[in-house]
């Protein structure tokens, strides 16, 4: 009979808002904006078996990057998706801290030239964001174009790097 997958949640201080990582054994699977008490009872909800760890590796990355101690991240992720959309987040991987590329860029990068919306809907699809810099993508005229977990966050984690300014709206 098999078991079913455990899971380990962290909360992760040291940001403006609600921080929670759920992983896998293999990886990170999920990063989610919301507070703890929330996600708890999704997985619950979900009956999926999990522990609390507040000392994950990944835990310990993020609170460092939210310090500016880390600039990239080392922590394997657990993610299942579309080749295009794997093809995508790997590009957004290359996006050095404290810089920024357009959805045109990362398609240009793909070599998929005209599929700037689907890039787009690669990046608002992302599972784990900050370890996925998603929000490092603004549109070809500098403006923030959309987060999935709400502008106000986006603009955040770009002003915590050095790179949000009055170019980006």
């Amino acid at each position: 009979m098999l078991t079913p997958k455990s899971y380990t949640v962290a909360q992760v201080d040291g940001f403006i808002y609600p921080v929670i990582l759920i992983a896998s054994t293999r990886g990170v699977k999920k990063i989610c904006f919301a507070p703890l008490d929330t996600i708890i009872e999704e997985l619950n909800k979900m009956n999926m078996p999990y522990t609390i760890d507040p000392y994950h590796d990944a835990a310990i990355e993020l609170r460092q990057y939210f310090q500016g101690q880390r600039k990239h991240f080392d922590i394997p992720i657990d993610i299942d998706s579309t080749p295009f959309q794997l093809k995508v987040w790997k590009a957004l991987q290359s996006i050095p801290y404290g810089e920024v590329r357009s959805y045109k860029d990362i398609a240009l990068q793909i070599g998929h030239p005209r599929a700037l919306r689907a890039v787009g809907q690669a990046c608002s699809a992302n599972p784990v964001p900050i370890i996925i810099p998603c929000h490092r993508v603004l549109t070809a005229s500098g403006n923030l174009g959309g987060f999935s977990a709400g502008i106000e966050i986006k603009k955040a984690l770009l002003d915590l790097e050095g790179t949000f300014s009055d170019k980006c709206r």
